[in-house]
């Protein structure tokens, strides 16, 4: 089998279903949702009932799609619920992923996955990072297999692939991870990633971090990416929210261990969203500092009239008043 010097890594916007490739990865949740949950009730239409099969954490599965995607194979990796997946579990995952493949699938050239954990309330930055991280361990290791050449992180939200493409850029000067070894070709040897991703995914949930409480929502979807998660970033923080729509099990756990280890806890009231109410109340009751958006001050319930809100009507606007309210914040006293 011919080795490549290295493995290209891309982002691509679209439905992973619907795009060509050896494999699609996917992690499985013992209670499945999203991509996973679709992936089963696609086979099942098909004929192939894999739920029987599936993988618990830690093992890994094998199937052939049968046309239920245009990846003719899907390998699915046994992961925690989503309540406990962070940006370790991230990284873990597309590791385990590349040695999985090696092993059970060697030929294939051309991976697609998804990056997990960004659509259940993580720092979509700190994700992807953690993501490659796995990626670049696995291969500088030589766990992965020599003809694999490139990888596909397929995201369907444009908004979010964009800053996942800006976040790649940043690690991966090249786009191409390089193997163990690897010789210097006809337009010079490809920079290595980024230092930091040797320890992204496994320090991550101990940095400094910004808790976001807002209703899930699509169209408040540009105020959280331009108008909250830019300022936030820009402050040196890691940017979370919960997005969820509803709070059962570890993701009420997961939350409130976030909001409790948080550095600050920013929330819209915009919506009078009672999950973001209950989750100020949180933070209120943990001694953790708020900051509370609104666009007009009238949507304000009785609990929260009094105190300081930041008010907005434009998503710049917005942006601008909370970048001034965490330099504060992050500067300290004078």
């Amino acid at each position: 089998m011919r080795r490549t010097d290295h493995v290209r890594v891309l982002v691509q916007t679209g439905d992973a279903f619907d795009i060509e490739g050896d494999v699609l990865a996917l992690k499985y949740e013992q209670d499945p949702v999203g991509i996973e949950r679709s992936l089963l009730a696609r086979l099942k239409h098909g004929g192939i009932d894999a739920e029987p099969a599936v993988p618990v954490p830690g093992a890994a599965l094998l199937l052939k799609t049968a046309g239920a995607t245009r990846a003719p194979v899907s390998l699915l990796i046994g992961v925690r619920p989503v309540g406990l997946f962070g940006y370790q579990d991230v990284r873990e995952f597309t590791r385990a992923v590349l040695v999985a493949l090696a092993g059970t699938l060697p030929n294939a050239r051309h991976l697609l996955l998804t990056i997990h954990g960004a659509g259940g309330g993580l720092d979509e930055h700190e994700a992807l990072e953690s993501g490659v991280a796995g990626l670049v361990e696995a291969i500088q290791s030589g766990e992965c297999s020599p003809g694999l050449r490139k990888v596909t992180v397929v995201e369907k939200e444009a908004v979010r692939a964009t800053l996942f493409k800006r976040a790649l850029d940043h690690v991966l000067p090249d786009g191409a991870i390089p193997r163990p070894g690897a010789t210097t070709g006809a337009q010079g040897a490809i920079r290595q990633p980024a230092a930091h991703l040797r320890s992204v995914g496994y320090d991550s949930a101990s940095k400094p971090n910004i808790f976001v409480a807002m209703p899930f929502r699509q169209d408040m979807e540009d105020l959280y990416h331009y108008g909250i998660q830019g300022a936030v970033r820009a402050a040196g923080f890691v940017c979370e929210r919960s997005d969820l729509s509803t709070f059962t099990g570890e993701v009420m756990s997961w939350i409130k261990q976030r909001i409790e280890t948080a550095s600050l806890v920013i929330a819209d009231l915009t919506h009078a969203n009672p999950n973001v109410y209950l989750e100020v109340g949180y933070a209120w009751g943990r001694g953790r500092p708020t900051v509370l958006l609104v666009q007009d001050e009238a949507a304000l319930q009785f609990d929260v009239r009094g105190q300081r809100c930041l008010t907005y009507s434009k998503i710049k606007d917005l942006e601008e008043k909370l970048t001034a309210d965490l330099k504060t914040l992050r500067e300290g006293p004078a």
